[in-house]
């Protein structure tokens, strides 16, 4: 652990009275970089799990594209705080097949690969 992070722990003999405590400072909490992870499950049938982090907030957009290029849905599309998230998406209206999930911020572009199996 680094040095401006602390952990107290106490409790009384009676266990009337736990006290668990976390020190740890704010920024911390946030990520250090922008970063978009493999969907999960994949392949999925038919929901699956988006993950990405913001390590500041800004205007996203998450879209999801199918393998000719054309927007299929727009998971995201405004402001986000910096942090973690997820999004789920419920793929039971579209064929079965192999698409491409794009995450656009100001400073950040990146695209991966989720397939559809029904």
């Amino acid at each position: 652990m680094q040095g401006d992070t602390t952990l107290t722990f106490s409790h009384n003999t009676d266990f009337t009275d736990i006290e668990w405590g976390v020190d740890i400072k704010p920024e911390a909490l946030l990520p250090d970089r922008y970063a978009l992870h493999q969907n999960y499950p994949n392949p999925f049938n038919p929901v699956t799990t988006i993950r990405y982090e913001l390590p500041e907030a800004g205007d996203v957009k998450l879209v999801i594209y199918d393998i000719l290029g054309r927007e299929v849905v727009r998971l995201v599309d405004g402001f986000e705080p910096s942090g973690f998230h997820k999004v789920t998406w419920d793929g039971s209206y579209v064929a079965s097949g192999i698409y491409i999930y794009c995450l656009e911020i100001e400073k950040f572009i990146s695209t991966k690969k989720l397939v559809l199996l029904k």
